[in-house]
């Protein structure tokens, strides 16, 4: 919970932030910045922890991993934060950042009908009331009640990232930092070629520097936090945590740009508030059985699911990483869907 969390406090300061870098940088390049800045940080965080021996606790990235990290990286790095800034440039910060919930129904519903994550009846409640929450944000009373573009832009986004977040989720168990570093440098290097091919200004250094700081915290610590999430709780339930993040962007939109939200807003702000609360304190515990499997991650044998002897024949102490095979086991315990926890139900989930 707590790094879920952690992910959307980060992640909720960068769209008020990043509006006001947009006041002097086109929306595509400072997309490749706060990339950039994630990759330039978490590649450094990567190094460091290589040079105090604790990357060999974390499992390195496979062959097979590559088409899930190559799909998070077009979608989550770059679909989404171009469509996230473009529909900023025309969208209050404070609504834009409310939106960004419908990143928790986008995850939800892909983990649930693409990827077959459990999904129970509290999850489903949450989901609606994040979608009419939504609904209410985005539709603009001054042009007759229709939708705006830049909400519309911003709905883009979150789909963009929903996808993202059920990708990484695929590889959730190999190392965070290096995930994200791969993710920034790739993401942010096409974003930015893409925005100087197209002829679009480049900002002050003032502001690069600004946007790679942004970007280190609000994309890659966060990204990084998310990831350790996902190996816990699965894909929906991150995301639901994750919604927190726009409560965060509300609060500080209101205290840089000092401009009270409309109506519709706090009509809205306690749906939101609803689905959070809902779907961070969904409870799941049946009984279950792990199929045989092997694979390679962190783990620790202090965890029932990691019992298993080394070759060397020790149990082996603290956080290690290393092939290993699970055997079949049933038992009964509260469980969310983790890597170790993706399994079919009898029954409809409460």
């Amino acid at each position: 919970m707590l790094y879920g969390l952690l992910a959307a406090a980060l992640f909720g300061i960068s769209a008020p932030l990043a509006k006001l870098l947009l006041e002097g940088a086109d929306p595509i390049v400072l997309a490749g910045l706060l990339y950039l800045g994630a990759g330039i940080a978490l590649g450094a965080a990567m190094i460091l922890s290589s040079a105090r021996g604790r990357s060999r606790r974390e499992a390195r990235l496979e062959r097979r991993d590559v088409p899930w990290l190559v799909g998070a990286i077009l979608a989550g790095g770059v679909v989404g934060p171009i469509l996230l800034l473009l529909g900023l440039q025309q969208t209050a910060a404070a609504t834009a950042s409310l939106l960004l919930n419908f990143e928790v129904v986008a995850t939800g519903l892909i983990a649930f009908f693409l990827f077959k994550e459990s999904v129970g009846r509290t999850t489903w409640i949450a989901i609606a009331a994040v979608a009419a929450g939504g609904a209410l944000l985005s539709l603009d009373p001054s042009s007759g009640w229709g939708i705006s573009a830049g909400a519309l832009l911003v709905l883009g986004a979150c789909l963009a990232w929903g996808f993202d977040n059920n990708f990484t989720g695929k590889i959730s168990l190999k190392d965070p930092n290096r995930i994200v570093a791969i993710k920034g440098f790739a993401a942010g290097t096409f974003s930015l070629l893409l925005g100087l091919s197209l002829g679009r200004p480049f900002p002050t250094p003032g502001r690069v520097l600004w946007a790679l700081a942004l970007g280190s915290a609000g994309y890659g610590a966060s990204i990084a936090l998310f990831v350790q999430s996902l190996r816990r709780v699965g894909a929906a339930r991150t995301g639901a945590l994750f919604g927190m993040a726009p409560f965060v962007g509300v609060a500080l939109s209101l205290l840089i740009f000092r401009q009270l939200p409309e109506t519709t807003f706090f009509i809205a702000l306690p749906l939101m508030i609803l689905a959070a609360v809902l779907l961070a304190g969904e409870k799941h515990e049946h009984r279950h059985v792990h199929a045989e499997e092997i694979h390679i991650h962190s783990h620790n044998h202090d965890d029932p699911h990691h019992q298993h002897e080394h070759v060397s024949g020790s149990p082996g102490t603290g956080t290690h990483t290393h092939e290993h095979k699970h055997s079949a086991m049933p038992h009964v315990h509260a469980h969310k869907p983790d890597p170790h926890h993706r399994h079919e139900h009898d029954a409809p989930l409460g």
